[in-house]
This record gives structure tokens, sequence and C-alpha cells, in this order.
């Protein structure tokens, strides 16, 4: 027996700075990032089913089945839950891919928010999130749903409300490969730790940057000239270990000058950043 089809959003995110701040052991490295959430949404429609199996209605394209963070998301709650229902699943994609908003991450919080709440499975956040750091690292701050700074590979975060400005979000047609940033010889991994107290949303970028920028523009030119071309209408941010780049415009008007004039192949998005995940009360 199936369900009804049911809707549900999966916002990107924005790193309003990634600070690398040592290496561990394990390969893996010590950040310091702020993550806050943008209206720009990939959509999963899911249905329930009787039946154990986790199925995809349509490959997301781009991604092959075996490697879908939504069938893996899923299929890890019901290993860690031992639910006997299935699933059907879909995904409407809109966030590009490699372009550091977090994506794959945001689609793989919301169906593991979205089958906890359908299959009446009963995990705390705290639990769904050690479910999703399995399966990557900005997994957390979707399924808890707010704001926040992150330390560590990104799993201990600090709750924070930020400025809601609207931003201009310029994605080149590149997919930036983040093992390939992660593992460069120029890239720094020793930034001094700072503290959350020291954060001002309206101070200049300097002291809060991103350290994966300067690889990410030598590696991708493409996004270099981003860079370069958003810089007349206020101080761009590279995003996370990808391609886009965000600006908080003077206004409107900015923007859309802005956006009047760049290369057609540059995506492009007027959004606004917000603080509550719009599944926070689920």
């Amino acid at each position: 027996m199936e369900t009804a089809i049911s809707h549900w959003p999966a916002p990107a995110k924005i790193n309003l700075f990634l600070h690398v701040t040592g290496r561990r052991d394990d390969g893996y490295h010590e950040l310091q990032t702020l993550f806050q959430f943008v209206s720009l949404e990939d959509t999963l429609s899911v249905e329930i089913t009787s039946e154990p199996g986790i199925r995809l209605r349509q490959p997301t394209p781009g991604v092959a089945e075996k490697d879908d963070l939504i069938v893996r998301a899923a299929k890890k709650l019901q290993q860690a839950t031992g639910c006997e229902r299935g699933c059907i699943l879909q995904l409407d994609k809109r966030i590009p891919i490699g372009a550091g908003l977090g994506g794959g991450s945001s689609d793989a919080a919301t169906t593991l928010l979205v089958l906890n709440y359908l299959w009446n499975t009963g995990l705390s956040r705290s639990e769904l999130a050690q479910i999703g750091n399995q399966l990557g690292a900005d997994i957390p701050v979707f399924v808890h749903g707010h704001a926040a700074w992150a330390e560590g590979t990104g799993e201990r975060l600090t709750r924070m409300d930020l400025p809601e400005n609207e931003l201009l979000l310029v994605v080149p047609p590149v997919h930036v490969e983040t093992a390939k940033i992660f593992n460069h010889q120029r890239l720094t991994r020793d930034t001094p730790a700072k503290k959350i107290r020291a954060f001002r949303p309206d101070a200049a970028h300097g002291e809060f940057h991103n350290d994966l920028e300067a690889v990410v523009r030598m590696e991708y030119p493409v996004v270099d000239e981003v860079m370069q071309y958003l810089s007349p209408w206020g101080m761009p941010v590279m995003t996370g270990s990808g391609s886009g780049v965000f600006l908080a415009p003077a206004d409107r008007q900015s923007a859309q000058q802005a956006r009047k004039s760049m290369p057609a192949s540059w995506k492009s998005y007027l959004v606004r950043g917000y603080n509550r995940h719009p599944l926070a009360g689920l």
C-alpha cells in the first residue's frame, strides 16, 4: 500500500566565512565556519510504502543512484530504526551541484527529517544529526535547523541569529571538486581559531574569510572572474568549497544592474538569507 505524495523543502546554505584551523591524523580538517540558509531550494517528494524498499521515481540529474545521498540517508535511517516500511523518493533539483551551497547535504537532511516524521520512527534531532554526520559534514546544521557557528568537521554547532539580508548569488558553469581543494598543497591549514564574540556581521571581511577561496580561484579561473566582476557592487564571498559567490548588494537596483550585464552562462539568483530552517518545527 502506498500513501499520497507529499512535498518538502531542502534549502541551500551559504558559509559567511570558512577557516581551516588544522588537519587531524585521520586526514580530516578542523574548521570554523558560519552557516546560514538561503531561499534557493530543492524539493523532495515522498511516497511511503508498506514494503521496506527505498526507490527513486527518477534519477537525480548528475548523480548516480548508488551515490545519491537521499537514498543513502533513507537506508541509514531504516537500518538505525528497524523500520519495516519503505518509500519512493523524487528530487526536484534547483540548487547547483558543486557550488558550495550544500544541496546534497540539505537533501539528505530533509530526507532524514521527513522520513523520521512519516515513518514515525521517533528519533531526536541529535540522533538524526549523528546519522547524517556519517554521510556528510554539513548535514547536521540542516537537521538541527538553525543558522549556526560550526567547529570540528562541522558537527559542533552553536546557534546564531544573523541579519536576514537580500543577497545576489552567482554560480558559474564549473563543478568544484571538494577533495581536490582540501588536498591542495597550497591550502592554508593553520588559521588561528576565532572567538564567536569577535564576529560582526556588518564588519568588512578580512579577519573572517574563506581559506579555500585562493586555491579555488587559482584552479578554477572562472571563479576568480566572478569575484572580480561582482566587486564593484559589494564584497563578494565564495561559499564553502564550491564555485558559488554571493554578496549583499546596496539595494535591489544594484543587484539587477549586476545581473543584467553578466555572462549568460553564469546562473544568478536573488535570494534572502534566513536563520530558521523551514522544517525546524517538524
